[in-house]
């Protein structure tokens, strides 16, 4: 078989295209829309693009931050914060709290979201996210490159300890239904987000050996 051509760079002396690929390629993704508050109270909503779900039992999500952001202060702060799913019918909001508003500012008010106290965590949860995970910080590890130098990204880790679920997105048998929930995605580029429907699934089971 013929190799095909293929376009080869080493990121390290750039990509010599308009847009850096690698989200594009590692896309689409989940998007961490995370709540936090630092200890005078102050909240703070911001969606993370890399993020995703890293382990069953406990349950523990991350999202890594490119820069020492407020959400990573707060959580380090306060040792919590709140996961919400991202929806279609959200998007419009969910893009307003990327905003770079003044220190102190709060973004669900930007938004125009409704901010609900938490049952365990002191971090406010949206109202208007059918799903919200609430956190405790496990673990917050700053990331490194392969010669070891420190790199300014923050990889934030936390056990999921209260799990809210809008019920009408479990169907008669308590399944939850991923499509029903309208989740959107994140891709390459400056702008791109995917949605997902029923009509794009399909399923394979893990082979028995």
């Amino acid at each position: 078989m013929t190799q095909p051509e293929t376009y080869f760079y080493r990121p390290s002396e750039g990509h010599g295209l308009p847009h850096d690929p690698l989200n594009a390629i590692v896309g689409p993704r989940p998007i961490g829309w995370i709540a936090s508050r630092n200890k005078q109270g102050q909240r703070n909503l911001a969606p993370y693009s890399f993020f995703n779900c890293f382990n069953y039992h406990p349950p523990i999500i991350g999202f890594a931050s490119v820069g020492y952001k407020d959400s990573v202060a707060n959580i380090v702060e306060t040792g919590e914060f709140v996961w919400n799913l991202a929806t279609r019918p959200l998007a419009e909001q969910m893009n307003q709290t990327s905003a770079a508003l003044p220190h102190g500012q709060d973004e669900f008010e930007f938004a125009g979201l409704t901010a609900v106290a938490g049952n365990v965590v002191g971090a406010d949860r949206v109202l208007e996210s059918p799903v919200n995970f609430e956190c405790k910080l496990t673990q917050c590890i700053q990331l490194q490159a392969a010669n070891g130098e420190a790199i300014d990204t923050w990889l934030v880790l936390g056990e999921v300890v209260v799990v809210h679920i809008a019920e009408r997105l479990l169907d008669a048998t308590g399944i939850y239904q991923t499509a029903l929930a309208d989740p959107i995605l994140r891709a390459g580029g400056p702008s791109a987000y995917y949605g997902i429907s029923e009509e794009h699934r399909f399923d394979l089971s893990r082979p028995q050996l």
